[in-house]
């Protein structure tokens, strides 16, 4: 016996249990729908401008550039380890305000 025999003799007509019609009793299938999304909004803009600064233009600058900051004091060893510091802080930062946003 193979499983397409067993769906062939089932009379259930593909019925799958769903939980949520048990416990509000809708058993007609009319289920409230999600709202439709909107988008990212200001927020998820944000979050995007702040991904491509950490991962392009910070990178970018530093490649470029290399002795841009070397050039205002700072040494180059010096420089070379503080700048991977602002994408860091930077994506902290988003990360804790888009979580105490969501809530």
């Amino acid at each position: 016996m193979s499983a397409n025999d067993d769906r062939e003799t089932t009379s259930d007509g593909g019925y799958v249990h769903r939980p949520d019609d048990a416990v509000s009793g809708d058993t007609d299938g009319d289920r409230q729908s999600e709202p439709e999304p909107t988008g990212f909004g200001a927020q998820g803009w944000i979050l995007v401008a702040a991904v491509v600064s950490c991962f392009l233009v910070i990178p970018g600058a530093i490649y470029l550039f290399p002795t841009m900051l070397p050039g205002f004091g700072l040494g180059f060893v010096a420089t070379f380890l503080v700048l991977p510091l602002i994408p860091a802080v930077i994506l902290g930062l988003v990360a804790v305000w888009s979580m105490t946003a969501a809530t």
